[in-house]
């Protein structure tokens, strides 16, 4: 089976958020790989439902062979690990992890859409990839990450902290 680069999101505003992300990225390296790009560490507004408290983010790339849907089962029981409950849409979380590529590969499954359908209208997850893989070709828009950020409708702050 083919190697491809496993692009995951990593988000909490709940908790101790630099702990939670540094957990998070232990556990992903147990459960998928060696992590081999790590973006910074920002600081955002929550997007979708506002009235919350700001964001962590990162992005990290994990050289992956295993399919996307057993990913996506390591990630949700990643999540659960670090207190992730789901209740509300878009509220709180003390992890909220999120496939946004799998290498070029283009799925839609009532589970999982790649690349992640919101990725482009989102700035919070565009800023950090553009700082680690500015020239990564999105395989819909057949776009850059730097031209879909350039693109972006989303205004909100994001600011670099680590």
């Amino acid at each position: 089976m083919n190697v491809a680069p496993l692009i995951l999101l990593l988000g909490s505003n709940q908790g101790e958020s630099q702990v939670l992300l540094k957990n998070a990225r232990a556990l992903l390296e147990e459960a998928l790989g060696e992590i081999k790009i790590v973006s910074s560490i920002y600081r955002t507004k929550a997007w979708g439902k506002t009235n919350q408290p700001d964001f962590l983010n990162q992005v990290v790339v994990i050289p992956y062979t295993g399919h996307a849907v057993s990913a996506l089962d390591l990630v949700l029981e990643i999540e659960h690990k670090l207190g992730r409950t789901r209740t509300v849409k878009w509220g709180e979380r003390t992890m909220d992890i999120d496939i946004l590529y799998y290498g070029n590969q283009i799925c839609q499954t009532a589970r999982l859409t790649l690349p992640h359908p919101a990725l482009h209208i989102r700035r919070f997850a565009l800023v950090p990839l553009c700082e680690i893989l500015p020239d990564f070709i999105h395989p819909v828009f057949n776009k850059t990450q730097v031209q879909l950020l350039d693109e972006c409708p989303d205004h909100l702050e994001v600011i670099k902290l680590l």
